[in-house]
C-alpha cells in the first residue's frame, strides 16, 4: 500500500474542535489558512498584537488545562470568519464573526458564561495578523501516521482517535513508527508539494483527553513512555512551496 493523506484539519480557535478539510492551499512558510488563527487568552498574557510573539499555550484556553472544551463542537466559515459553538446535540450556542472586535468580545463572554470552573482571569480572544498561537513558534503543520496510532492501540488496549493528537494532516501506508526516523531537514512530498522535516512531537496532556468528550481518559504521555520510552508521536513538517494538497493525496520520503 502506498501512503496517502486521510484526512486534513486545522483548528481556527486554539483548544477548540477541528474543521476538517478535503483541500487546503498552502503557502511556503506558513500554517494552513486561519489554522489556531485565534486563541483565547485566560487572564492577561501580555500579548501584543502589534508586535506577536510566541507564547506557552497555559495562558490560553487549551485541552491541556480545559478538558471541558471537547464538550462542544465548532465549525468556522472562511469568507465571513463565522465561528459557531454547537453542543453536542447539536443545538448552536454561539455564532458571531471572529472578525470585527464585537464578535470577539461575544466569543470571550461565551467561553467566560460556558466553561466558569476553567476561567483563571478576565478572558479574551486574540487575533494578530499572520500570526499562529499553535504550540511551536514555528509555523508548520502537523503529521500523524495512523499505523503509528494502530501499533499503540495494540499495546496500550483502547482506540485512539487521530484528533487526540491534534493532527493537520493525517496519512495512511507508512510503516509504524517511521516518520519518528525521519532526521531534521529531509524532505516530504505530499501530492507533489515539497516539505521540510522538523522535529518529533512531544506530547503533553491534551492528549488524556477524549476529543468526543472532554472528559481526561487515558494517560497517553506516560503510556508513550513506558511503551516507547519517550512521549513522541506525530511530526511537524514546513511548507516549502506554495500549492494545494487534498485528501487522497500520495505522500513520499
Amino acid at each position: 500500500m502506498s501512503a496517502v493523506v486521510t484526512a486534513l484539519y486545522r483548528y481556527p480557535v486554539k483548544g477548540f474542535s477541528p474543521d476538517g478539510l478535503s483541500r487546503v492551499d498552502l503557502v511556503a512558510g506558513e500554517t494552513m489558512p486561519f489554522d489556531r488563527a485565534f486563541a483565547v487568552e485566560n487572564g492577561p498574557s501580555g500579548f501584543d498584537p502589534a508586535a506577536p510573539k510566541h507564547l506557552p499555550k497555559i495562558v490560553f484556553f487549551c485541552l491541556m488545562k480545559n478538558p471541558s472544551l471537547a464538550e462542544v463542537v465548532t465549525r468556522f466559515e472562511d469568507a465571513t470568519q463565522r465561528f459557531v459553538v454547537a453542543e453536542r446535540d447539536g443545538s448552536e450556542v454561539f455564532a458571531d464573526t471572529l472578525a470585527t472586535d464585537e464578535g470577539r468580545a461575544a466569543l470571550a463572554a461565551f467561553v467566560a458564561r460556558r466553561f466558569p470552573s476553567e476561567v483563571r482571569g478576565t478572558p479574551k480572544t486574540l487575533v494578530a495578523s499572520g500570526h499562529s498561537f499553535s504550540d511551536v513558534a514555528k509555523k508548520v503543520l502537523h503529521l500523524v501516521n495512523l499505523e503509528t496510532l494502530r501499533a499503540l492501540e495494540a499495546t496500550l488496549g483502547a482506540p485512539l482517535d487521530p484528533i487526540r493528537f491534534r493532527p493537520n494532516v493525517v496519512v495512511d501506508g507508512l510503516p509504524a513508527f517511521a516518520e519518528l526516523d525521519w532526521p531534521a531537514g529531509m524532505r516530504v512530498t505530499i501530492g507533489g508539494l515539497p516539505f521540510e522535516m522538523v522535529k518529533r512531537t512531544e506530547r503533553c496532556a491534551a492528549t488524556r483527553v477524549d476529543p468526543a468528550r472532554g472528559v481526561r481518559d487515558l494517560e497517553v504521555p506516560g503510556f508513550l513512555m513506558g511503551a516507547l520510552g519517550h512521549t513522541d508521536c506525530g511530526v511537524y513538517l514546513r511548507c516549502l512551496t506554495d500549492g494545494p494538497i487534498a485528501v487522497g493525496d500520495s505522500v513520499s520520503v
